[in-house]
Formats: structure tokens, C-alpha cells, sequence
């Protein structure tokens, strides 16, 4: 009888966020992006969506106590390596994953605070900022937040260059996650530089910014991609260098896409198609 060495094995990632119909954000992405980055992809849903690639028109949140119920199922019978948390709409639902993940933790937990759409909708209240502000952000070992979110977070302007991201950072650290991902993709120019700040030091995460208007997803996407490379045993360093240089290239496949009339999602599997 064979047996299966920890090299072998598939490393399981877990994403909970909310569905995006479109295919290119949330859940769907999440579990491509896994899908295609080599872990296999397990979910539970916070909220539904009614929305395309031109923006949100409803949010239909999931009761707290049946994301309780997906959660407790889930992790009775299946160990995550690494968990994603996106859309959170409510202190209720913030508390049932915090608790949830404080007795059943992944090695890592990577906390996307989906806040505003690509459209600018905002997506949550000031009860849910405030629910990811104060109860998840806490229990990250890694937030991703873009410039918009950056700024709602913090009750801030948000920054226009890379001087204002420096003096962002800070701020977001003293919010208690355990590193901070801010990305500058809503800054103006050829490169789309990202800002990666640990206790030792903010280190510049470079790119080149792809010209093509389908962006939609780029934020779920890139966390799912950076929680895919740390359930299969990347550094974090090595996990956010490689999701990004990923996401390039989906960002550069997408031409091959025709998907809505708005913003269109990148080609999460662009390696395989």
C-alpha cells in the first residue's frame, strides 16, 4: 500500500466571503483562484449578491448562526491549511468566524476587507467597517487592503502616491493584524506598486500595471492567490511576490475574455485554457 508523503498532498484552502453571480469576485474567484494555483478549494458563503460586471445593485446577507452551521460542518470533517476571509456585513457574522477560527485555527488566516466594489459601491455599513475593523483585523496574520479600503478603515483620505501609502502604514498596523498588504493599483502611472509592512520592515512589492479594463475581482483574487501559496508551504514574502506576479498574468490573459459590459474579470485560468 502506497503511502502518501506531506509533499504528496493537496493542501486543502478554505475562502469565506460572499457570491458574486458574474463569476469574477467572491466565492467564484476564490475557488478558481485556488483551483488553478494547485489547493483545493472548499467555501462558505456570508452573503449573496445580485451583481455584473457594471456594479451591485442588492446584498442579501447570510443569517449568522447558518455561516455558523457551513463553518462548524466544514471543519468537523475537513482540515484547512489556510483560510481567506472576504465579505463580512455585520458584528454578528464578524464574531461567529472570529470564534469559529480561534478554536479550529489555519496555520494562516489572510483577511481581504471587502468594503467598496470596483464600481465604488460600498458593500457594507459603518456597523460592518466597524465589525472588521474591531474583530477580524485582530485575528489576521495578513490584510490586503487597497487604497479605498485602506481609507475606510481608517477614517482617512485615501493616499495618492507612495509617500502617502508609507505614512499610511502605521495606522494599519496599529489596527492589530499581524502584517499589511496595502496595494496601490488605484495609484496613477505605469507601475502598480505594492506596500508589504511586517514588524522588521515595509518592503516594496513591484508590478507593472496591465493595461486592460478588466479589473473586476482583482482584490479577491490576488488574497485567494496569496492564501493558495501559503497552504502549499510558501513564506508569506514568497506567497505575496509569487500571487502577484500570478495576477499579472491573469490581468494580461483577460483579453481573451468577453464577459459583461463593465469591468470584466481576469482569466483565473489562463494556464490551463
Amino acid at each position: 500500500m502506497m503511502t502518501m508523503t506531506l509533499s504528496d498532498r493537496i493542501p486543502n484552502a478554505l475562502t469565506i466571503a460572499g457570491s458574486d453571480p458574474s463569476g469574477g469576485a467572491g466565492i467564484q474567484a476564490d475557488l478558481k483562484t485556488f483551483s488553478a494555483l494547485g489547493a483545493y478549494a472548499t467555501s462558505v458563503i456570508t452573503a449573496l449578491t445580485a451583481q455584473n460586471t457594471r456594479g451591485v445593485s442588492g446584498v442579501h446577507p447570510v443569517p449568522a448562526d447558518f455561516i455558523a452551521a457551513q463553518l462548524a460542518t466544514l471543519l468537523d470533517d475537513v482540515s484547512i491549511d489556510a483560510a481567506k476571509i472576504g465579505m463580512v456585513a455585520s458584528l454578528e457574522v464578524a464574531e461567529v468566524i472570529r470564534d469559529t477560527l480561534a478554536q479550529r485555527r489555519p496555520r494562516w488566516v489572510v483577511l481581504d476587507p471587502v468594503m467598496v466594489a470596483k464600481s465604488g459601491d460600498i458593500l457594507v455599513d459603518d456597523a460592518g467597517i466597524r465589525a472588521v475593523r474591531e474583530v477580524l483585523v485582530p485575528q489576521a496574520d495578513l490584510i490586503t487592503p487597497n487604497l479605498p479600503e485602506a481609507a475606510v478603515l481608517l477614517g482617512l483620505p485615501a493616499p495618492i502616491d507612495r509617500t502617502g501609502m508609507l505614512a499610511m502604514a502605521p495606522a494599519l498596523r496599529e489596527l492589530g493584524a499581524g502584517v499589511t498588504l496595502l496595494k496601490g493599483g488605484h495609484l496613477r502611472g505605469e507601475e502598480c506598486p505594492d506596500l508589504l509592512v511586517t514588524d522588521e520592515a515595509a518592503t516594496w512589492i513591484e508590478g507593472a500595471r496591465v493595461d486592460t479594463t478588466n479589473l473586476h475581482g482583482t482584490g479577491c483574487t490576488l488574497s485567494s492567490a496569496i492564501t493558495a501559496h501559503l497552504a502549499r508551504g510558501d513564506t508569506l514574502q514568497e506567497a505575496v511576490a509569487s500571487a502577484k506576479h500570478w495576477l499579472g498574468e491573469a490581468l494580461a490573459a483577460s483579453r481573451r475574455l468577453e464577459v459583461g459590459h463593465g469591468h470584466g474579470p481576469v482569466h483565473h485560468l489562463h494556464a490551463w485554457w
